[in-house]
This record gives structure tokens, sequence and C-alpha cells, in this order.
């Protein structure tokens, strides 16, 4: 997990190195480290904590790493405590392989003991420098064949960057269920985990497929299989912009991409639907349209906010559509023996379209006969090209580990889908336009939330210092009470519950205590009386009662301490706005508690090991 960069060209490495580590701290991790060719020999530095500790370790003896190419990584500890041994680079202990890894080598034991009883000496607890004393194991003076006999006897997932001693020039690159891609410049060639470490250099690049190999020299660059056989890829225009991953004038990128919702939302939308038709376009549905409205049952999966989304969406699919629905973890789905009928149709969320988990159930929907689809934002990510169809969410990059937009734009997305279904099923033109009207509007009104970032700060202060929240919602708001829960924990590090309004007294309501806050999503709605008998449980125990409310809604003033107030919409769209005013709670509560917004502990963004 975590990121990699690697570069080959005519310039000074190390200055793009560390630049390609900062791109990618957002990613999360808990050491870093650097390898530079040198005239020399390839020089090592790791060192753990932030990157900025890496650079002033690497400053103190910057001349040594004068040199135009090499590898770099932030590691997010899998195999082994974090610690400057079981940082990355690492290297063999004879041919002078130096090697970046991400993901997880599962027969790493078995491998392990083969080369110590080969007389092999380890320094670290990980898997990957078992990787480079495979590769070293098995080198005769080709870095290419020697990676990809090695690939050939492992088990797991990787995404690797790779160096040898005796062949200056020449860089190799490979990947297995961890996303890898290779930029192209003019005479140099930049190897990245992500894009964002790309952009900055060049627009062109490609993502590599798993089990793919490629051999970066000066002369060219060639891409193979395991089997030395030519695979071609597809060299695409990086549609990242650099100032989409600039802070600009905000202190954290969370508070960045909470703000930019608005816009992430009409561009998740342009283009995609005509309100006074009542018409949803969906093109990346369109081959498969047809089979959509058939579905006998859907299966949505996904992991942490992408699950939240997933209830939402499911919610509406069963009202619009009447479509049978369910949804799943995705880390659970493939290891329960699922039932896949035919008629089937499974849906995989993911910001990143990278998430280990989703893929493992993408993979065994696809084997037991499910219709694929993919609502990812990356373009070119893996779940986007293994789907039988998909929807792209559009929102830009998400640099704040702890998702927003994204959320925003899985919801939205899951709309058009139920809508696009239900006309075609049960949806009269009428309520169709009416849906469409609404969520059209949604983006002004989702600004009308973030401009009462201040009064939900001051709201926040009164209490931050309690260390244990309650998030409770029903109907659309209870997915939207789990995602204000996780994005408290998340980056506050406050122990928060979601859980559904009337579950509560079925015992969590022993926890209730003076001051606890319980925090309600309470839109107008269907069950909004409901809600209100819930407040006045907790009100009678001592509980901190803050509402999240619709706008001129008064019945709920006398059942709350504290109200954010939200523009009038469809029950169902209301996801949309409340989940807003619940982000910058969260954001709020971990900047009053003093914590890293943009890297909280132990977190990685994109979670590419299962």
């Amino acid at each position: 997990m975590c990121g990699i960069v690697g570069y080959l060209g005519p310039r000074p490495v190390l200055p793009l190195l560390l630049e390609g580590l900062k791109r990618l701290e957002y990613r999360g991790y808990d050491s870093a480290g650097v390898a530079v060719r040198s005239p020399a020999g390839i020089q090592v530095c790791r060192e753990v904590g932030k990157v900025a500790s890496l650079e002033a370790k690497v400053g103190l003896e910057r001349s040594r790493f004068a040199g135009t190419e090499g590898i770099a990584h932030t590691r997010w500890a899998t195999h082994g405590v974090p610690a400057e041994r079981n940082a990355h680079p690492h290297r063999d202990d004879k041919a002078g392989i130096h090697l970046v890894h991400n993901g997880i080598i599962e027969n790493y034991t078995t491998l392990r003991k083969a080369l110590e009883s080969k007389g092999h000496s380890f320094q670290s607890e990980t898997d990957t420098e078992v990787l480079a004393m495979l590769v070293g194991e098995l080198y005769e003076g080709d870095l290419e064949s020697a990676v990809q006999a090695a690939l050939k006897q492992v088990t797991g997932a990787y995404a690797i960057a790779v160096m040898a001693e005796s062949e200056p020039g020449v860089m190799v690159a490979a990947r297995k269920g961890s996303p890898l891609m290779v930029g192209l410049g003019q005479g140099e060639y930049v190897v990245a985990s992500d894009p964002s470490a790309i952009v900055a250099h060049t627009t062109q690049a490609f993502a590599l497929e798993d089990f793919t190999v490629c051999r970066l020299s000066q002369d060219g660059w060639r891409t193979s299989n395991l089997h030395n056989a030519p695979v071609s890829p597809k060299v695409m225009e990086l549609e990242m912009k650099l100032e989409e991953i600039e802070l600009g004038d905000f202190p954290h990128f969370m508070l960045k991409e909470i703000f930019e919702q608005p816009e992430a939302l009409r561009n998740t939308l342009r283009g995609r639907f005509n309100a006074e038709q009542g018409e949803v376009i969906l093109g990346g549905l369109q081959q498969v349209g047809r089979d959509l409205v058939k579905a006998r049952r859907i299966v949505l999966t996904g992991q942490g906010t992408a699950w939240h989304a997933a209830l939402v969406t499911e919610y509406m699919i069963e009202e619009f559509a009447r479509i049978p629905c369910e949804v799943q973890y995705a880390s659970e789905f493939r290891y329960r023996n699922p039932i896949v009928e035919e008629g089937t149709v499974l849906v995989a969320i993911s910001q990143s379209g990278e998430t280990a988990d989703t893929l493992a159930a993408l993979e065994e929907g696809r084997e037991r006969g499910a219709m694929t689809l993919g609502v990812v934002n990356v373009v070119g990510s893996s779940i986007s090209r293994m789907t039988d169809a998909g929807v792209y969410l559009r929102v830009g990059p998400e640099i704040g580990v702890a998702s927003t937009k994204a959320f925003v734009g899985q919801v939205a997305v899951g709309a058009l889908m139920a809508i696009y279904a239900g006309r075609r099923r049960h949806l009269s033109i009428e309520a169709t336009k009416h849906l469409l009207v609404e969520l059209e509007a949604i983006s002004d009104k989702i600004r009308a939330v973030t401009a009462q970032s201040d009064l939900i700060r001051d709201l926040v202060a009164k209490v931050v210092d309690r260390e244990n929240w309650l998030f409770l919602g029903r109907g659309y708001n209870y997915p939207v009470a789990l995602e204000g829960a996780l994005k408290v924990k998340e980056i506050s590090y406050i122990h928060a519950e979601g859980m559904p309004a009337a579950e509560m007294k079925h015992g969590p309501i022993a926890l209730i205590h003076d001051g606890m806050p319980c925090v309600f999503v309470a839109p107008k709605g269907s069950q909004h009386d409901k809600v209100i008998g819930n407040m006045q449980e907790v009100r009678a125990r001592g509980g901190r009662v803050i509402a999240i409310a619709t706008e001129g809604d008064e019945a709920i003033v006398p059942h709350a301490h504290d109200i954010i107030r939200v523009p009038e919409c469809p029950e169902a769209l209301s996801p949309l706005l409340t989940t807003v005013a619940l982000q910058l709670m969260a954001y709020h509560a971990a900047v009053l508690r003093g914590h890293d917004v943009d890297k909280p502990r132990n977190l990685a963004k994109s979670v590419t090991v299962e």
C-alpha cells in the first residue's frame, strides 16, 4: 500500500522523487525512503515518520544522492513495525537489487525459508525484502528476466519498481492487484502508484495491467507479461490538473474538498439528464441499460464510505425502480459463498477504483455469472477496466484521506441509476421530472450548508472534549448517520457510533448520560415525528441533542440543544445535504483537537491490500 515514485531521465532525480512523495502523502504512511543511482553506486536513505524527516536526513549528505534515476516509497505497515529496517527501498544481499513495493506477498514465509536455506540473510520483517532477495537470487545480468521469473513464484498483490546495481539506465516496473502507472515524457519516464505524482511532469501515461512487466531504459520502453510475450498498453491523457491537487487558499485539503462539492456535483450530473424531458442519459450504461432494467436483483458492494453510499442507493433503487436490492461489504461477499442467480447485477463502488476488497468481490461476482457495473472516480482504474459497464463520478481528485466529495458523487450517481431504471419500470414522467429538477438544484443547496461552517465550528466546540458520540437517523438518513460517525472516528479520533434512531432504545440507550453528544440527522420526511420521539428519549436521560434539520422546521426546536439547518429537498435526496453538515462537524472537531486532518493516523487513502 501507499506510494511509489520512480524516475529515469536527464534531470536531477532527488528533488523530483521528494516532490512525488509529498504529493502521495495523502495516501497515509509511516515511513519513507529513496534509492538514487549515483556515480558511486545506488545510494539509499530511509526514515521513519514524515517525508519532511526523510528530506532533512538526505539534506545532510545531499551530494551523495546526485543522479538522474531513482526510486522512492512511502510505506503503510503490513509486515513489521514502523522502523528504518522495514522501510523501503529494500536491497538484496548479493546482486545489488533495490526494490519498492505496494501490496502483500501472501507466500512470503515459504519463499523466505527457501531463500534462507540458500544462505540469504534478512534484515527486516517485511515481505518486500523477500521479493528483493528472490529477484536477486534469480538475477543473471538481465533485470527484466529476473523480475519476470520471480513474479511467477509469487502469490499475492504487488506494484513494484526495481533497479539493479549492474544495469545503469534501466528500471523495471510490474503490477498485479495494486495500481501502478508509467508517465511518458520527453526522454524521461515517471513511474508512480498515483497520477498525482506524474501530472507535474507529463500528462501522457499508461496504467499497467495485472501480470504486466515494463522495462524502461534510455533506449525506450517495452511491456510484456510474465512469460515475456509483448503487451500493448493504452496510452492516455491524464485528466487531472496540477491546480486540483494543490491547496490554494484552504488550510486543509479536506476543507477544500468539502467546499468543492457544489461544483463537483455539477460535474457529476452534467450532460447526464434532461429535467424538462424527464430523461436520464448514462452513456456508460448504454449497452447494458436493458439488462439493468430487467435485473431480478441488484447487489451493491463497497467498503467504508462507499458502503454507506451503497446503502443510500439501495433505498433509492427499491423505492424508484422496485428492484430487490441488497448491500454487502465487499470483504465479506467473496468469502461467504454468496448466492448469485441469473439476473443478478453486481455494482462495485469505490473512489479509487483500486480497493482490494472490492476488486475481490467483483472477481467473485464475475466468476459466478453476474453482470458487473462500476461506480468509480479514477478513469482507467482496475474496477473500471474489469466491469461490463459503469459510471464515472467526475468529482475530481480527492486528496484528503477522509472521503467527502466522492461520497456525494456516489450518492448522485446512485440516484441517477435509480431514476433511470425507475422511469423504465414504475416512475411516472411527472415524478421523474420532479426528481431531476430537485437534483439539479442540490448544488446550490449544498453551498447553503457550507456557508454555515463557522456556526458548525462554534457548535462543535461545545462538545469536542467528549470522547463518545452517537449519530442517529431513520430511513435515508440512517446511512448518513453511519457516515457521520465514520468521519468523526477517522479524523478526530473520537469514538462514535452510527445507528438507526429506533435501534437506540434496544440497548445503546444505556450509554446516554449527562452531556453526551447525540447527533440526530432529522430533516423533514416520512419518519420525522418518530425521530422527534427519539430525541425526547435522549433528552430525558441527560444527553445533548444536536439536530440536522430542515430550514423552517420549528417543531424540532424544543427538542434540540443545537440545530444545523439544511434547505428543503425530497427525502431521497436529503443525504446530499445532511452529509455535508456532518463532514464539517468532523472537520472542525479534528482541527479543534489539534489533529492532522488530511493525514489521520493509521489510515491510507486507497486500501489496496485485503
